[in-house]
């Protein structure tokens, strides 16, 4: 036999029982066996490195450090799953699933249908993963920020029981598998004394171990730690491979990759509790460190079907297990300052170990917090920690409290600028009233000349999901900020080369690379750039909101409170922060320097149809609160009386043909107030100025040609997504609904269409498969 037939030999023979080791359980020789055969083929391919190929047993010992990881962007999209912590939250997801799915749902004594799930175990690591393109593994990621995450194929080819090379026969061309890379309990324990016998720091938990060692620029080091690997589930794939998730790992097995030991199938959600109850008995005994169980419906057709929320799917939940708690002391609280200037006390503990990791200080909230806790400086207290959740202080032990235990003061001035510290207000608006109240929250008013709100603020702007400035840490923002070289957001694309290199961490290359990715972010989407800006309670879906509904910085920044209610998820309160932020002169000045420095934002337009077309002036009399005036008073109004002027100048005699006597008067008595009647003046220019008025409705609904249908999308659609369809039809005016009625206008049936193509059919609603929607769109104008 010559070398080059040996060493094929060899390698098959490896991953023979590699295969029976890592994903059967099943080891068929000693572990002594295995390393001669692993030595004989290294040896033969050190003497004919040409016969070295990427998917040999033995190039898993890493290779020359990498300078960073470059980013990936997902196919689809690594979504997180929603939680659930009772009983009663699993009950409810269950109920939800049923009902998107038009089962029939059971009463008291049972009798409705009933749902299969898959069951596995919530392993407690990274989530990772891995392309394979015609069998071989060409590339593994992290999932990031689930749209965007980092390339570590040359660390995960390092995981011993990652196959580089998938067993058998039949896979197909293109296969995503995702899974969770993580650290036995064991050897998480060996590594940690490894690195104490080497003096270099310990891992907190197996989760971090796990992070940090797949996260290394050297693969070397990445190699070196005991890493395994579990897959849960698919992302892309060139062709279906089974009916159920379920049969998908399966399937996955017989190519050699692992799955979970733990994996089952409950028929219906008791047997979900009974696996969830089960698998938390054995938590403890289980070789690796979990920290809930992960349900999914079954049936793939059942999970398009179901479809998804923003940011998880809804066909499936993490059901965590309950927090650990611990009882410790608290040695002292400190107050931090945060982006928006908020106070917030800090519990510092005596160090104690919850869960697997050292706590040394716990969230407290706010002065509320401490006052409901009843906590006292000296006391003994109970933490808990769940997962990755900050540790809180549960409950003060009053029997341990110490004599010369000292009461929680709230400090009169800033701990970082020495400016006041004043308590918020809380304002609510009701029925055009407003009712004001002390807020929860302690403010420094110093702002941004206040270092730690300034600091805050621009880690807020440069972040991953904001503008996205790699090369600004949390230290680098921190020294530009104490050398003053910034001031405010702005003045980070005023820096020049001489201002950074000599900076701590700085030196010429990555100089360069700070301002290249500096200049690199001078055209984010409009989206982006409002979540950079920091706004009080806009977070990332908000921020979307506000850009995809109004179309422009500009009308986003004069947009009055009433108007942004017309806003999806949109309430008064986090209208009025909009509003006051965008009126405040210092942030106006900042945003005007961002523009005359360069940021291009992009994704700007005219406001979206469908929020146009939700204005109506009934609406509008509607969202001002008039005393006994609901949404079908105000119809009723306008019905008679259909312009604001007529309404305002209307007599008791005019609003009674309308309304009642009680109403009447609500609506006469509101208008007399001057200050009422401008408002609703100035909302209904804006919205002329925006062009949406209701005078144009007309028009409006002429240019809409599907304005007042309603959709429905079903089964998976192969040549657009869900979404894009949902975007197009949305365009044209339609309303897009995730249920079919006798309301339905027409029906969108993908494969795997389920009880929605069912009902249409008995409906006898109009009924359009994926080609003749394309072409449907295509004579509206809109192509795919």
């Amino acid at each position: 036999m010559n070398a080059a037939q040996r060493i094929l030999e060899l390698r098959a023979e490896l991953d023979l029982h590699n295969y029976r080791y890592h994903v059967l359980d099943e080891p068929s020789i000693p572990d002594a066996e295995y390393d001669r055969l692993f030595r004989e083929l290294k040896a033969l391919e050190a003497e004919h490195p040409e016969l070295v190929t990427p998917d040999s047993p033995t190039q898993r010992v890493g290779n020359v450090a990498l300078g960073a990881f470059s980013q990936v962007r997902h196919e689809v999209p690594m979504l997180s799953l929603g939680n659930a912590f009772e009983e009663a939250d699993m009950h409810e997801f269950d109920r939800r699933v049923t009902e998107g799915l038009d089962l029939p749902v059971g009463d008291l004594f049972g009798g409705g249908a009933e749902v299969h799930y898959s069951c596995e175990p919530k392993l407690d690591g990274l989530a990772v993963s891995l392309l394979y393109q015609d069998g071989q593994l060409v590339r593994g990621a992290t999932r990031g920020d689930g749209t965007t995450g980092e390339d570590i194929s040359v660390n995960v080819r390092t995981i011993r029981n990652i196959p580089l090379k998938l067993h058998g026969s039949g896979w197909p061309a293109t296969l995503e598998v995702r899974g969770e890379v993580f650290m036995s309990k064991a050897g998480f324990e060996k590594l940690n004394a490894t690195q104490m016998e080497q003096g270099a720091k310990t891992f907190a938990n197996p989760r971090n171990a796990a992070a940090g060692s797949l996260r290394q620029l050297d693969s070397k080091i990445t190699a070196s730690r005991p890493l395994e690997f579990c897959c849960y589930g698919l992302g892309q794939v060139s062709e279906n491979i089974a009916d159920t998730h379920i049969g998908n790992l399966e399937k996955l097995k017989t190519w050699g990759m692992p799955i979970s030991r733990e994996l089952k199938l409950a028929k219906n959600i008791g047997e979900c509790l009974d696996y969830y109850h089960d698998i938390g008995a054995r938590r403890n005994d289980l070789p690796y460190e979990i920290d809930g169980v992960v349900f999914k419906v079954n049936s793939l057709a059942s999970q398009r079907e179901l479809g998804f929320r923003a940011r998880e799917p809804r066909w499936a939940i993490a059901h965590k297990f309950p927090a650990m708690e611990e009882m410790t002391e608290l040695l002292d609280v400190e107050f931090q300052v945060g982006r928006t200037g908020a106070v917030t006390p800090v519990a510092r503990l005596k160090p104690v170990k919850v869960a697997g990791v050292t706590v040394a200080n716990a969230t407290l909230h706010n002065m509320d917090e401490v006052a409901r806790l009843g906590l006292m400086i000296g006391d003994s207290v109970i933490i808990r920690r769940a997962g990755d959740v900050i540790p809180q202080v549960m409950q003060v032990v009053l029997e341990r409290r110490p004599e010369n235990a000292r009461p929680v003061h709230i400090p009169e001035s800033c701990p970082v600028c020495g400016s006041h510290v004043e308590r918020t207000q809380l304002v609510k608006r009701s029925k055009g009233k407003e009712t004001v109240s002390e807020g929860a929250v302690y403010r420094c008013v110093g702002r941004l000349a206040c270092g730690a709100q300034l600091k805050q603020a621009i880690i807020h702007f440069v972040s991953r999901r904001a503008m996205d400035i790699e090369g600004l840490g949390e230290k680098s923002v921190e020294q530009l900020v104490d050398e003053g070289l910034v001031a405010s957001p702005a003045d980070l694309y005023t820096l020049k080369f001489d201002d950074i290199v000599d900076l701590e961490g700085f030196a010429k290359l990555s100089t360069e690379n700070l301002l290249q990715a500096i200049a690199d972010s001078k055209r984010p989407s409009l989206a982006r750039f409002i979540y950079a800006l920091g706004i009080p309670d806009v977070g990332e879906e908000t921020a979307k909101v506000l850009a995809r509904s109004l179309g422009s910085l500009a009308r986003i920044m004069v947009a009055l409170p009433q108007v942004l209610t017309y806003l999806p998820d949109v309430g008064l309160e986090v209208a009025f922060e909009i509003h006051s932020f965008f009126e405040d002169a210092h942030n106006r000045t900042v945003i005007q320097q961002l523009l005359e420095r360069g940021l291009d934002l992009q994704d700007q337009g005219d406001v979206h149809p469908e929020y146009a077309a939700s204005t109506t002036l009934a609406g509008m009399i509607a969202k001002l609160d008039i005393s006994s005036v609901g949404p079908t008073g105000a119809e009723k109004l306008v019905s008679k009386l259909d312009s604001l002027d007529k309404i305002i100048a209307a007599d008791g005699i005019d609003l009674r043909q309308a309304l009642t006597t009680k109403q009447a008067e609500a609506v006469r008595e509101y208008f007399k107030v001057p200050e009422n009647a401008a408002r609703a003046k100035a909302v209904e220019q804006q919205l002329k100025d925006f062009g949406m008025h209701w005078a144009c409705e007309k028009k409006r609904v002429e240019g809409l040609p599907l304005a007042g249908q309603t959709w429905v999308l079903t089964g998976s659609l192969e040549r657009m997504s869900r979404d894009i369809a949902k975007d197009k039809l949305e365009g044209l005016g339609a309303k897009v609904a995730g249920s079919v009625s006798a309301k339905t206008y027409c029906v969108v049936a993908g494969p795997g269409a389920g009880s929605k193509l069912t009902k249409a059919n008995e409906l006898g609603l109009k009924v359009l498969d994926e080609d003749a929607f394309i072409d449907f769109l295509a004579g509206h104008g809109i192509h795919a």
